[in-house]
């Protein structure tokens, strides 16, 4: 069987990744010009700022979690020594390059809003109002916007620098086979030590204060045990959907010959598995704080569950969780092109708005009144599909560098022979 080694980007591809771009920029514009455009009070205009950097916020962060989630797919794989992977490794490594690219938009957009001088959406930004403020003065050592920067770049940079040497790893064996036993256990090893510390660094970011920093800051008031395991959770199937979206498509135009149904099952698995995790935690923070009612905590799923953004919220727990659950737990349904495309791209969607409902509560309700609206969500979706065509952009291109087949990698074989 002869194996197409490197994948050539089609004409219609880079055409749609292209268009999808340039429908973004134009987004941006247009949610720009609509934004700044329109007078009121100086509580009005800085609300409709603060929408725009929203936008910007929310999809920034969520395609840079879901890209980054790929790299961390790789680096969990490898500690657990496991080699049914390899068939279609060079996918998540493709799709991890995006990181760095999504990570300076990502860290522009941050910093400015950091810096800059609205403070709807990050209220401890604006230190007068910090100096008045019980509770942010109190959580001033954390939230500061020294802190924030520092954080930000460690983040961006630790994940942009790891995954290029987990990727340099992967592709130094393509031209240069091991010939020893002794070689081959200690590249093994050199693999398994660099994706520990990848772990590591990943642990103190988005396991741990990334999300406090860039998501629950913005409900600053509020605060949740289980927020950064939650947005973990969202962010990563979301992130093995994607790659499941990209096998199917180089597996529909002939490549990734060793990759098979049994393949394609397990990566099912994860989306099925991550689904049922993330409504364990949805569950377990949205109940907890039901049951106990406290003041100070409900604020924040008050205007979620049952305000303005009930709808939304509801709709999204539907697409994230009854429908995984439903189609994605009979056998034949994990092994389905059809079935896992429509699924993935569900997935994909329904934790955008899960995101979007994290992020736009707070900023679009007013001080004063304590009213919340909803924007229009067709403008943030323009900026998504942006973001999807960028994806798309230097995922095609990187893939199209290197072999698509993790060559003279010891555990490839073991991938060969994978069976469910």
């Amino acid at each position: 069987m002869s194996i197409k080694e490197k994948f050539v980007i089609p004409g219609r591809f880079n055409t749609i990744s292209i268009a999808l771009m340039g429908l973004g920029v134009l987004a941006i514009i247009g949610l720009y010009i609509t934004t700044h455009g329109s007078g009121g009070t100086a509580e009005e205009k800085a609300m409709h700022d603060a929408r725009f950097w929203a936008s910007l916020l929310q999809n920034s962060v969520y395609f840079l979690l879901v890209v980054n989630a790929s790299m961390f797919f790789i680096c969990a794989t490898t500690l657990a020594w496991g080699g049914w992977q390899m068939a279609f490794r060079r996918v998540p490594e493709a799709i991890s390059a995006v990181v760095p690219v999504i990570g300076v938009i990502a860290l522009a957009i941050l910093l400015a809003i950091n810096y800059g001088d609205n403070h709807t959406i990050y209220h401890w930004t604006d230190g007068e109002h910090v100096k008045h403020d019980k509770i942010l003065n109190f959580k001033k050592g954390f939230l500061n916007k020294d802190f924030f920067t520092a954080m930000t770049i460690f983040t961006v940079a630790g994940w942009s620098l790891l995954g290029w040497k987990m990727r340099k790893l992967s592709r130094s064996l393509d031209e240069r086979p091991l010939p020893t036993i002794a070689e081959r256990k200690n590249y093994i090893w050199n693999n398994t030590v660099w994706a520990a510390l990848y772990i590591v660094v990943f642990a103190l970011t988005i396991m741990s204060s990334i999300p406090w920093l860039w998501l629950m800051s913005i409900d600053a008031h509020w605060y949740s045990t289980m927020y950064s395991w939650y947005t973990f959770a969202s962010t990563f199937v979301a992130g093995m959907a994607l790659i499941a979206l990209f096998i199917v498509y180089l597996k529909n135009k002939g490549y990734l010959e060793l990759t098979n149904d049994e393949h394609l099952h397990d990566v099912g698995k994860f989306m099925f598995a991550f689904s049922v995790f993330w409504t364990y935690l949805w569950f377990s923070q949205f109940m907890l704080i039901w049951y106990a009612n406290i003041p100070e905590e409900t604020t924040y799923f008050k205007p979620r569950a049952y305000g303005p953004y009930s709808g939304l919220f509801w709709f999204m727990f539907i697409i994230n969780f009854i429908a995984p659950l439903l189609i994605l737990m009979r056998r034949n349904s994990k092994r389905n092109y059809t079935t896992i495309t429509f699924m993935a791209v569900l997935i994909i969607f329904g934790h955008w708005l899960d995101l979007y409902q994290m992020v736009f509560v707070s900023p679009m309700t007013d001080s004063k009144t304590g009213e919340t609206h909803v924007p229009n969500l067709l403008w943030d979706f323009g900026v998504a599909l942006g973001f999807v065509g960028l994806i798309m952009f230097v995922t095609g291109r990187a893939l199209s560098k290197y072999p698509l087949l993790a060559k003279n990698h010891p555990f490839v074989k073991e991938s060969v022979i994978h069976h469910t």
